[in-house]
């Protein structure tokens, strides 16, 4: 199970009725620190824990505390200071050095904090607002629109994190290259389609993580790419004709990230066939696909490709995207 949120609280539906969790949030950090506000973790009566607060140093006296507001019923507030000597965040051996705030909420029939409804919202794929009272049991979710890279905040003694579903992969190609892919985007807890109308390609017995195979690569493709707000597509079919489709066909259904296997050369050939221009394009994009880190082999060129869709989901800033040599 990944770390999205998406699976935390698909962990927490599974178990609801019969078990008591707590939810623990990061509200403010001071410093560095492993993680940011608005980072949540799931803990249950079973000693089960999903999700980190922490790089790992703290979730033990976490899991601890936990259990006291499993016994009281009451909110929790802890702070570990990593810069203090005497504070047990130093000796449990944090390496950041930064202080840390966090709320322990316990969850109850009477009220799951709204909990249900973030999980709706994801499930759905669509945008929000998480609110929860600092020291208290208050929450509400709101959906709709947020702004692109707009972090969690304190107003008013309540904490506001933005809820973003996790990315949508799209890759085209369903051959033996694609498969550490589909593998290493679901260990992040992307969600993942894959694309190819050819018979032999994309055999779901070596896709078993993909969340759907399609067949149909013509205009059903932007239909499902747009409906199902696709972020990023990989185009990988080793078939000029078949990406020329595929790249006409996403452009303009809503992906924020395109990346084509091969070097330059051939993907202006598929530009060429697509009957684009670079510009027409309107997204980044990545001809040759992945960031440079001297990658030849299927797990490595995955590594690098997947490395560059996460730098262009989540830090559209970032420097203009390397070419992998292997692809060239």
């Amino acid at each position: 199970m990944s770390n999205q949120l998406a699976d935390l609280l698909a962990a927490w539906q599974a178990a609801e009725s019969d078990t008591q969790w707590v939810l623990g949030t990061v509200y403010r950090t001071e410093g560095s620190a492993y993680r940011k506000a608005g980072a949540m973790m799931l803990i249950n009566d079973r000693g089960q824990q999903y999700g980190l607060l922490s790089g790992g140093c703290l979730e033990s006296d976490i899991v601890r505390n936990a259990r006291r507001v499993m016994l009281s019923g009451r909110p929790l507030i802890l702070t570990y200071d990593g810069s203090d000597e005497d504070d047990l965040a130093f000796q449990l051996g944090i390496g950041c050095g930064g202080t840390v705030h966090l709320m322990l909420q316990p969850l109850t029939a009477e009220n799951n904090l709204a909990l249900d409804a973030v999980a709706a919202a994801l499930h759905r794929r669509e945008p929000g607002t998480y609110y929860q009272e600092i020291g208290g049991s208050g929450a509400r979710f709101e959906p709709g629109e947020i702004r692109p890279f707009e972090h969690s905040r304190i107003e008013a003694g309540w904490l506001v994190t933005p809820i973003r579903p996790g990315p949508h992969l799209l890759v085209l190609g369903g051959g033996i290259d694609a498969r550490p892919l589909v593998q290493i985007a679901k260990a992040l807890g992307w969600r993942v389609t894959l694309a190819d109308p050819r018979p032999a390609n994309a055999r779901p017995e070596h896709f078993p993580g993909a969340d759907r195979v399609l067949r149909e690569t013509g205009p059903a493709l932007a239909r499902y790419a747009a409906a199902s707000r696709v972020d990023a597509a990989v185009l990988m079919s080793h078939n000029l004709d078949l990406d020329a489709e595929g790249l006409a066909q996403l452009h303009g259904a809503g992906p924020r990230h395109i990346a084509l296997l091969g070097p330059r050369h051939r993907f202006e050939r598929v530009l060429a066939r697509a009957a684009l221009l670079e510009s027409d394009l309107g997204c980044s994009v990545s001809g040759p696909a992945g960031l440079d880190i001297g990658g030849q082999l299927p797990e490595s060129i995955a590594l690098s490709i997947l490395a560059e869709c996460h730098r262009e989901l989540y830090i559209r800033s970032a420097q203009a995207p390397l070419q992998v040599a292997a692809n060239r």
